[in-house]
């Protein structure tokens, strides 16, 4: 029986994963970023464009079109259900754990590889945005497929890690274009030390087969311009240079990452901080890069809390080894078990009991997402309350994953990270149910995206939308028997007899349906 056990023990790895990685309920996009994405994929399939994204007929020129491609190049295989749109994301995740298990084997060593990729996957931020249909973590997990690649380079002979290298630079620049320079510079003191990488013809190579994807599209969009795309995005790229709404003070992130990694980020910055190694390659990867990344990226105008991503799969590294650290100390282990089997575990529970019993009423969550949270938190709490009387190190580890994995398995249970938008998505479901509406296309009157509000609101509404017409400069375009959705600061005309409201409720507010006379 034991020896079939260990058979399998590499499947059983993998099944760990699956109450954090695969959800299979309804889903819901949120307006920014996944909902336009999900939405400029809808008009490839629609319209039979595949070269240049759009915003109802008009060009939208400030990004590529990597990530739509891929959502409507999945959904056109499989079928245009909402779940196969986070197919490429689902992939790039996955792809982003193994490469984290490899990262430790080749780091730190092959006994608790499987520590790696469980730290990371219950990390808030990871967790978040691999379940969102964004760029975000198929970037990611480009940047730590070319850092374990890096890794992997001990000589010009090691020709395929070389040759990844290359691929991957390429590949993440048709995602996120110039936003490729960050893990770039981030990595240069170890391309220093590495620099005949670049006197090899298989890098080269590598880049060549990477920019494909970008030139082969750069080549069919042109045509249709006045200038080459490039200048297009690098006018985003400048954009985001500048001050802007999403500008931050230089500290943002000293703040944003210990609280979007918590509790795992404790144990990060002490493994970076702390931990002594003899190896120049643990060295450089684990401390100097991800210390050279947040400087660069502290100075770039632009700051968002999904920039770290990026480098996520080097914090559980560090984690791992603030956790050895802190169990090995025999001045800081006494402390280390106070707060991880006290503190916290009372924080949590608090949380838990406050919410619930007195502030779930003011949210708008039903009985289940407000349960299956309930209980997440509780079970958290719970969980490193064990930790006060361990000893091994083993148990430790254990222990500690178990709280956050039972956090984020019943987080992601409870479709709070999957169905985001689940009260336009019930409304939807009603509206199109409406016998006018399933045969017939409904339009979309643009003057009425005039705020944040109304822009959000629309791109839900058209994803939802069974049969999306084109979008309207105002609701004097629509011919007798038409549908619009049209805004309610049009009301004076609606008002006129020649309009009709089919549909109005307070969570589609500001767009209503109408029907032309």
């Amino acid at each position: 029986m034991i020896n079939i056990i260990l058979k399998f023990k590499p499947l059983l790895k993998l099944l760990i994963f699956i109450p954090i990685v695969f959800y299979f309920g309804k889903r819901s996009y949120i307006a920014y970023d996944e909902g336009f994405y999900a939405l400029q994929a809808r008009w490839i399939l629609d319209k039979g464009n595949w070269t240049i994204p759009l915003w109802f007929d008009n060009y939208t020129l400030d990004r590529t079109i990597g990530l739509q491609f891929l959502i409507a190049k999945s959904q056109e295989i499989f079928g245009r259900n909402i779940f196969w749109a986070y197919l490429p994301t689902t992939i790039a995740a996955i792809i982003m754990l193994f490469i984290t298990f490899k990262l430790h084997e080749e780091l730190i060593g092959k006994k608790f590889a499987i520590v790696s990729p469980l730290i990371l996957s219950t990390t808030y931020l990871w967790f978040d945005y691999s379940h969102l249909a964004t760029q975000d973590i198929i970037f990611s997990s480009l940047v730590t497929i070319g850092l374990f690649s890096l890794v992997k380079i001990k000589s010009r002979k090691n020709k395929v890690y070389i040759l990844l290298f290359g691929i991957w630079i390429g590949l993440a620049f048709m995602l996120k274009t110039f936003l490729v320079a960050v893990p770039l510079l981030s990595v240069l003191p170890y391309l220093f030390i590495k620099k005949n990488l670049f006197l090899t013809k298989f890098f080269w190579l590598g880049l060549l087969i990477g920019f494909i994807p970008y030139l082969i599209w750069t080549l069919s969009i042109n045509p249709y311009l006045d200038q080459n795309i490039i200048f297009h995005l690098f006018e985003k790229f400048k954009n985001l240079s500048n001050k802007n709404t999403f500008t931050n003070p230089f500290y943002y992130y000293f703040l944003n990452i210990p609280i979007t990694f918590f509790p795992w980020s404790m144990f990060s910055i002490i493994g970076i901080i702390f931990y002594e190694s003899e190896n120049k390659d643990q060295k450089l990867i684990l401390k100097v890069v991800p210390i050279t990344f947040i400087i660069i990226i502290s100075l770039f105008s632009t700051k968002t809390p999904y920039y770290p991503l990026q480098i996520s799969s080097i914090f559980p590294l560090n984690s791992f080894l603030g956790i050895k650290y802190l169990f090995n100390s025999k001045i800081h282990k006494s402390i280390f078990i106070f707060i991880t089997s006290k503190i916290i575990p009372l924080f949590f529970i608090s949380i838990a009991c406050l919410y619930y019993f007195f502030f779930k009423n003011i949210t708008s969550l039903n009985f289940k997402e407000n349960t299956y949270l309930f209980i997440g938190l509780i079970l958290f709490g719970l969980s490193w309350s064990f930790l006060g009387n361990k000893t091994n190190f083993k148990n430790v580890l254990i222990i500690l994953i178990m709280g956050p994995y039972l956090l984020t398995s019943f987080l992601l249970g409870s479709g709070l990270f999957t169905d985001r938008s689940r009260e336009i998505r019930e409304t939807m479901e009603h509206v199109s149910s409406i016998d006018i509406v399933k045969n017939q296309n409904i339009k979309v009157d643009k003057s009425g995206i005039n705020n944040i509000e109304s822009h959000s609101k629309i791109i839900r509404i058209s994803i939802l939308t069974p049969n999306l017409g084109e979008g309207l400069n105002s609701i004097n375009d629509l011919n007798p028997g038409e549908l619009a959705w049209s805004s309610e600061s049009s009301d004076q005309k609606i008002n006129d007899k020649s309009y009709e409201i089919l549909y109005k409720n307070d969570t589609l507010k500001p767009w209503i349906l109408i029907l032309k006379r």
